[in-house]
């Protein structure tokens, strides 16, 4: 899907029909026809073009003849078995000396921020403000992600204070997973971050320096959050197993003491149900003094279990 924007005199974002010198065009999820299109008109190589389309691909920067590339990772949300997860995907921002595109394979809310006119004070025809802007945004959105991960952590750790069940340490383990995915993009994007301060073309205002340190401290704050939060997930996973393991353990301590509770009167019943001759087999309250015998015994080994803490 290929959408085209234009900052116009009322300062105002339309979308138009055509590509035109300033604009910017948004490619969502493009077909190979989409591709071949959007390289003709813009003079932009297919190289470029797929290269923010493959899930692996990793930030960087790439230049080639007037066509700047930078890929950066962005954060998203889904919902998978009733349960938000967490992730990232390339998302490529291309831009030259008539345009600037931004090339993803599903929608973020980073670029419909944008579209939707939530972020004020943006202009497709200043594409290294642009630029950086939605680099702010993505980082902003990284922050964001994370303290929903951390609150739903501490909502998951309340609930199996109460019952522990798998469910609970399953979406633990998601939790870690997403803030593995995060902590390796946010690195990734550091990286690319750090190199755009050695180039001039995303510099050419003294508020777009400004803008870009305060990304890359955003970013590195990110980055100190996720390796936080990724700490404390994997020490409370680690107490959760440790006393699930305490909790089996005293469960299977309990059942060996109700065995030898349980045993002494199979014992004694086992015993008299013999075809001998054995004490109060003539008398005609054998039976109950037999009960009464086995139980007392019974409640002795208990009392004596109870006091070593087998109970």
């Amino acid at each position: 899907m290929i959408c085209i924007y234009k900052t116009l005199n009322n300062d105002t974002l339309e979308k138009i029909d055509n590509i035109e010198s300033g604009c910017w065009i948004n490619i969502v999820e493009p077909s190979e026809q989409e591709l071949l299109f959007i390289s003709k008109k813009t003079q932009v190589s297919l190289s470029l073009l797929n290269a923010a389309l493959d899930e692996e691909e990793t930030s960087r920067i790439d230049i080639e003849d007037t066509n700047i590339l930078i890929i950066v990772d962005v954060p998203f949300t889904s919902v998978e078995e009733n349960s938000l997860t967490y992730g990232t995907y390339p998302l490529g921002i291309i831009s030259n000396d008539n345009y600037i595109i931004t090339i993803s394979l599903k929608k973020n809310k980073v670029i419909t921020d944008f579209i939707d006119g939530k972020i004020k004070t943006f202009y497709t025809y200043k594409r290294s403000r642009f630029t950086l802007q939605i680099l702010n945004k993505l980082t902003t959105y990284f922050l964001v992600y994370l303290r929903q991960i951390d609150k739903k952590s501490q909502i998951i750790h309340s609930k199996i204070h109460k019952s522990m069940k798998n469910k609970e340490l399953i979406q633990l383990l998601s939790l870690e997973k997403s803030l593995v995915y995060f902590s390796t993009s946010l690195k990734s994007n550091e990286m690319t971050l750090e190199k755009l301060l050695k180039y001039d073309f995303i510099q050419k205002y003294e508020e777009d320096k400004h803008l870009l340190e305060d990304v890359i401290i955003d970013n590195k704050q990110a980055i100190e959050m996720a390796h936080i939060y990724a700490s404390v997930l994997s020490s409370l996973l680690e107490f959760f197993a440790a006393l699930i393991s305490n909790n089996l353990n005293m469960v299977m301590k309990f059942l060996a003491s109700m065995t030898i509770v349980l045993s002494v009167p199979s014992i004694i019943f086992g015993l008299w149900g013999t075809n001998v001759i054995l004490p109060f087999s003539d008398n005609p309250f054998g039976f109950l003094i037999i009960l009464v015998i086995s139980i007392l015994i019974s409640l002795l080994i208990a009392i004596i279990l109870y006091k070593k803490d087998m109970f």
